[in-house]
C-alpha cells in the first residue's frame, strides 16, 4: 500500500487534492495494479487521522477519473486499465465561466483544485461526530414513523429548537405559528418572492448582493433596483430616492457577513433602514444565514421591528453543511400561512428526515461548541489572506475577520476581473469576478474571496503575476 505524506497546512493543495493525487500516481505507475482493494474509507480516515468526508470525496474523485471502481460490498478497487485509460482525460480542459456554471454545473464540477471563489465551508470543517451521531440516531427511527410526507411546516422539534435560538437573539416566535422549514434558505426566498411578489412589481437588492437571489428575482418578472452596499449597510440615501422614484414592495438584505463583501450592518443604519421601510411600507426579507458566525451585538432588524413587515430568513448550510439542504423563513402568522401554501404548491413537504438529522446535531452534536471552532478558524484564516493581500496591494473593501467572505480587487489600473477569472480557470483558480454580484451585470473591478479556501500560495502566485 503506498504512503500518504500530507501536508496539513495546505499550503500547495487540499487534503482531498494530495489523497486524489498520490493514489492517481500510484495507480498510473502501476505500484496500485488493476483490482487491488484501496483501504476503507474508515480505516484510511483512522490511520491518517483525516475526517471521513475528505476521504469518501477524494475516492469519489477517483471513480469520477475512473481510475477506482466501487462495488457495494466490496469497498473501492482499482480499474482495469482499459476502463482507466479510456476514462480519464488526456489533459484537464477548464469550464467556462459562465452563469450556467456558476448556478449549477460549480456543485457537480470538481475539477477546479482552487476554489478560492465557492461559498461554502470546506469539507475538512464539517462537524464529523455531530452528523455521525446525528444519522444514527434518526436510522433507529422506526420506518413507519417515516412513511408519510410530513406537516407542511416541517419537522416540530425542530421549529421549536429554531424558536429557542432567536429568543437568544431577541427574536421570540411562535414556532407553531411563526416558523416555516425549507430546503434550503435559497428556497425560502424564492417562496417570499411567489407569494408576495407578482412579476412588474420593483424590488431592492443591495449592490453587490447575493447572486442566487439576483437570478430568482429575475425569474419572476421583478425590476431589479440595486442600493449601494456600504461596509456598515446600505446607502439609506439613496434608498429614499428609489422608493420616491420607483415605488418598491421589498428589499432584500444580508444584515451579517453579507455575501459578498462580509460586511455587517451598524446599529445606526440597521435603525434607520427600519425607520424607512416602516414609513412606506415596505417589506423587508432579512437573509441572515451567517448569524451565528457572526461577532456578538450585530443588530438584527427583525428583533428591532418585529414580524410586521420584516421575514426573516435562516439556514444552516455555513455551519452544518450546506448537503441537507435545511433553511427557514419566520414570518407573521397570516403571511407564513401563505408561505406555506406557496411551499406546498410548487414542492409539497421539506424532508422530515433531513430536518430529524439537523434537529440531533443542534441538540446533541456539541454544535455551539462547534461553531465556536469554526469561528477561531475563520479570524486565522481571515489574518492569513488580509497579509496576502496587503502584500500585493489589493484594495479591500472592509476587514470583517468573521465569515467566509472578503470583498477585494486588484488596483492595477484597467484591470478586467472578468478577464482575470477566465485566466485563472486555466490555471485550476476559481475566483468569483464582482460583476456576478451585481443587480445588473455591470462591469466589476472586485472579487469575491472566500477565505478558507483563499490560502493556497499558488493562487497568490498568480495574482502577483495578473
Amino acid at each position: 500500500m503506498i504512503e500518504l505524506q500530507l501536508d496539513r497546512e495546505r499550503a500547495q493543495a487540499t487534503l482531498v487534492e494530495q489523497i486524489v493525487s498520490a493514489f492517481s500516481g500510484a495507480i498510473e505507475g502501476q505500484a496500485l495494479r488493476a483490482g487491488a482493494l484501496l483501504p476503507s474509507v474508515r480505516h484510511l480516515a483512522k490511520t491518517e487521522q483525516l475526517s471521513t468526508f475528505t476521504v469518501t470525496e477524494a475516492y469519489g474523485r477517483l471513480v469520477s477519473m475512473g481510475l477506482v471502481v466501487a462495488r457495494r460490498g466490496s469497498g473501492y478497487r482499482v480499474a482495469a486499465r482499459s476502463r482507466a485509460a479510456f476514462r480519464r482525460p488526456v489533459a484537464w480542459q477548464p469550464p467556462s465561466l459562465t452563469a450556467t456554471w456558476l448556478l449549477s454545473d460549480v456543485f457537480a464540477d470538481h475539477s477546479v483544485p482552487i476554489k478560492a471563489g465557492c461559498g461554502w465551508l470546506p469539507n475538512e470543517w464539517i462537524n464529523e461526530s455531530g452528523l455521525h451521531h446525528a444519522l444514527r440516531s434518526v436510522s433507529r427511527v422506526p420506518a413507519a414513523r417515516m412513511a408519510d410526507y410530513g406537516h407542511p411546516y416541517g419537522f416540530a422539534p425542530l421549529r421549536e429548537r429554531i424558536a429557542e435560538q432567536l429568543d437568544r437573539y431577541g427574536l421570540p416566535v411562535d414556532p407553531a405559528a411563526n416558523v416555516l422549514l425549507t430546503a434550503g434558505a435559497t428556497q425560502a426566498l424564492d417562496l417570499i418572492v411567489r407569494t408576495l411578489l407578482r412579476p412588474g412589481d420593483a424590488v431592492v437588492v443591495e449592490d453587490p448582493g447575493y447572486c442566487n437571489l439576483l437570478q430568482i428575482l429575475r425569474l419572476g418578472g421583478l425590476t431589479v433596483l440595486g442600493v449601494p452596499r456600504t461596509p456598515t449597510g446600505i446607502d439609506n440615501d439613496v434608498l429614499e430616492r428609489l422608493i420616491a422614484e420607483h415605488k418598491p414592495k421589498a428589499i432584500f438584505l444580508n444584515t451579517t457577513l453579507q455575501n459578498p463583501t462580509g460586511a455587517t450592518f451598524s446599529m445606526a443604519s440597521a435603525f434607520r433602514l427600519a425607520q424607512i421601510a416602516e414609513r412606506h411600507g415596505l417589506w423587508v426579507v432579512e437573509d441572515d444565514v451567517s448569524r451565528e458566525l457572526a461577532p456578538p451585538g450585530a443588530p438584527l432588524l427583525a428583533a428591532m421591528e418585529g414580524l410586521n413587515r420584516v421575514l426573516y430568513v435562516g439556514g444552516f448550510s455555513k455551519t452544518i453543511t450546506p448537503a441537507l439542504r435545511c433553511g427557514y423563513v419566520v414570518a407573521e402568522r397570516d403571511v407564513l400561512r401563505e408561505l406555506a401554501r406557496t411551499k406546498m404548491a410548487v414542492g409539497l413537504t421539506s424532508s422530515s428526515v433531513t430536518e430529524g438529522i439537523v434537529d440531533k446535531v443542534l441538540a446533541e452534536g456539541r454544535y455551539a461548541r462547534h461553531v465556536e471552532i469554526i469561528s477561531e478558524k475563520l479570524a486565522e484564516a481571515h489574518a492569513k489572506v488580509e497579509e496576502r493581500m496587503d502584500a500585493l496591494g489589493l484594495e479591500m473593501f472592509h476587514r470583517p475577520r468573521a465569515g467566509l467572505f472578503v470583498w477585494a480587487r486588484l488596483t492595477v489600473e484597467g484591470a478586467d476581473a472578468g478577464a482575470l477569472a477566465t485566466r485563472a480557470l486555466e490555471h485550476g483558480i476559481w475566483l468569483a469576478p464582482g460583476s456576478y454580484f451585481r443587480p445588473d451585470d455591470a462591469a466589476s473591478s472586485w472579487f469575491r474571496f472566500n477565505v478558507p479556501y483563499s490560502t493556497d500560495d499558488r493562487l497568490w502566485a498568480f495574482l502577483g503575476r495578473g
